[in-house]
């Protein structure tokens, strides 16, 4: 059963700003308890100031996805940004094995799914210039999330630390019901309750992360899931994190 209206095109890179594209993939289901819900996926392009790729949290993908990919430039780098979104790394790496993986502490062994991990985001710097693609490190029990920050497009790039998905674009009442109680629903989409409770017992490594990502000149905001915000960045990040801080 779909869950999601798309935000169409899929599988095609879309700018989002300077040196930076978007791509809105097909729908996954999650693992929760014994049953499973829909997710619409998303993956985030940036060029380096190489003109180098880098690649955050990789979707599914097709023969015509990887043919996009390739007219953008080369890939260097592949990014699984938390403790869940990682599956489709191997299959990004077998596709480009000269390109470095980059994940989140603890991933490579407790993935379900495994791949090479060449970087493991800790907190303590980038693999890559970092006057490119900043990043912090928001430590969790049962996930941690890397949020990264593209300089040239002011954009920050999140997994599931905001998800801001559109009411009207759930098919599902049940579903429907389900994205509001968690809280994760536009306009004010913000982490899903249950997700902000496991960072609770790290709360003050997650404040001070939080307090990072705030410091940042903020325009647009994309994530994983939901409607991204293309202004007032910086706002919609202090509204979503309020949280956390």
């Amino acid at each position: 059963m779909v869950g999601f209206r798309p935000y169409a095109p899929l599988n095609i890179p879309k700018p989002f700003g300077e040196a930076i594209w978007i791509v809105d993939g097909p729908e996954i289901r999650m693992d929760y308890g014994p049953a499973s819900i829909p997710f619409p996926t998303r993956m985030t392009l940036v060029r380096l100031g190489d003109g180098r790729l880098w690649v955050h949290s990789p979707i599914a993908p097709d023969a015509a996805l990887f043919d996009a990919v390739d007219a953008l430039g080369e890939v260097a780098w592949l990014i699984a940004p938390n403790s869940l979104h990682y599956w489709f790394v191997a299959d990004w790496q077998q596709r480009y094995p000269q390109a470095r993986t980059a994940a989140v502490p603890g991933l490579a062994e407790k993935a379900k799914r495994s791949f090479r991990v060449d970087a493991v985001l800790d907190g303590g710097g980038v693999p890559w210039p970092r006057e490119a693609v900043d990043a912090a490190l928001v430590p969790g029990t049962s996930v941690t999330e890397a949020v990264f920050f593209h300089r040239v497009s002011r954009t920050a790039i999140l997994t599931d630390l905001i998800e801001n998905f559109e009411p009207r674009r759930v098919i599902h009442p049940f579903y429907r019901w389900l994205v509001r109680l968690s809280g994760a629903a536009h306009p004010d989409g913000k982490a899903p309750i249950d997700l902000r409770l496991t960072f609770w017992p790290k709360r003050r490594a997650v404040r001070a992360a939080v307090r990072a990502i705030l410091d940042w000149d903020c325009r647009r905001v994309v994530m994983a899931h939901g409607l991204p915000y293309v202004e007032n960045g910086s706002d919609e990040l202090r509204r979503a994190l309020r949280w956390a801080r």
